[in-house]
């Protein structure tokens, strides 16, 4: 059997591919994927030298540029066709789509050729990408229980793949990265890309914040300021071992990406979200956040509320109340999809 895999754009779109690669490998002879020329997808699947990867030219809407975005439909008939000429010569059995503009016409194209199509939405309100894919799609699964009551007959909660190597040893980890401290340790992250603003934040009050927490920052690749020299602050622009990371770390300020707080959660850690602001983006990071708080899972606050106050207060509150942020987590019903989105990958195939 095959199984062709599509989506990409952001890390957030590829890293749950490579969380269920060992599954797919018990069960798919070959494994394919469809991503971008230039895309993040393709320098993280090309670690994987056992999957064959056909690149084709993605379509992306682009906010407050009318222009630009008249020529999509042209453009997307272009990929749909370079995606049915890849999907005509390999024949997958399936195709599992984790969104992103270029899964799109991969997922227009099997269905042209009556491919099964397994897709999955990470975020609360669904993207674009997903939402026009919809029709095309077999089963839709999500991350969040109360998206998929909103997608009729289609939409399946399984939750979102996470990596094995995720869970690991606290002291284990602390001691990988030299960490030996008597303090809590505040992990710090933008997401895959880093956030300047989160950047600056932290380093504007990185005195007063190092006095209580040592703290290790994801910055961002290329993101690394090395004019900063200070005790209890550690800097680390890009690593594909987040689970040594997320382990050692007593609590997290975080973007509400839906992948990482979905980690975070599994993990149980207590979370400071910090939300990409609606105008940047679609505003789904702010649903994110906002859900999760409503549940008791999170804390938040905005990047308007930091504008006028330090962000420290909101960190030491976050602290005092890791106690019940961690039994809230305990009881819910939040584990890794991985189990569920196989089994249901592999009945559409049967």
């Amino acid at each position: 059997m095959k199984i062709l895999l599509t989506g990409g754009g952001t890390a957030g779109h590829v890293m749950p591919h490579l969380a269920l690669l060992n599954d797919f490998r018990k069960h798919f002879n070959e494994i394919i994927y469809i991503g971008q020329e230039n895309g993040i997808e393709k320098d993280i699947i090309h670690e994987q030298k056992d999957i064959k990867y056909y690149p084709i030219e993605a379509t992306k809407f682009v906010r407050r540029k009318i222009l630009k975005n008249l020529l999509i439909p042209f453009r997307l008939l272009k990929s749909i066709h370079s995606a049915k000429k890849v999907i005509k010569q390999e024949r997958p059995d399936i195709i599992f789509s984790k969104g992103g503009f270029v899964s799109l016409p991969v997922v227009i194209a099997g269905k042209k050729l009556k491919i099964p199509i397994v897709a999955h939405e990470s975020d609360l309100e669904m993207g674009l990408a997903n939402k026009l894919s919809k029709p095309s799609a077999t089963v839709i699964c999500t991350t969040f229980e109360k998206t998929a009551s909103s997608v009729k007959n289609k939409g399946k909660y399984t939750g979102s793949p996470m990596r094995d190597d995720l869970f690991k040893d606290k002291k284990t980890s602390r001691e990988k990265l030299g960490i030996h401290t008597n303090k809590p340790v505040l992990l710090v992250t933008g997401g895959s890309q880093g956030s300047k603003s989160i950047n600056n934040k932290i380093r504007e009050e990185l005195k007063e914040i190092t006095d209580r927490f040592y703290v290790i920052h994801l910055t961002g690749k290329n993101n690394i300021d090395n004019k900063i020299n200070m005790k209890d602050y550690k800097q680390i622009d890009f690593t594909l071992d987040m689970g040594t990371v997320l382990s050692s770390a007593d609590i997290v300020v975080s973007r509400a990406g839906s992948n990482t707080i979905f980690e975070l959660a599994v993990l149980r850690k207590p979370m400071l979200l910090i939300p990409l602001p609606k105008g940047t983006s679609r505003g789904d990071q702010v649903d994110n956040a906002k859900y999760f708080n409503s549940l008791g899972y999170a804390n938040f606050v905005t990047e308007d509320q930091l504008e006028d106050t330090p962000l420290l207060p909101y960190i030491i509150e976050t602290y005092k109340e890791s106690p019940l942020l961690v039994k809230t987590l305990e009881k819910s019903n939040i584990q890794p999809g991985n189990k569920v989105l196989v089994e249901t990958i592999l009945e559409l195939v049967k």
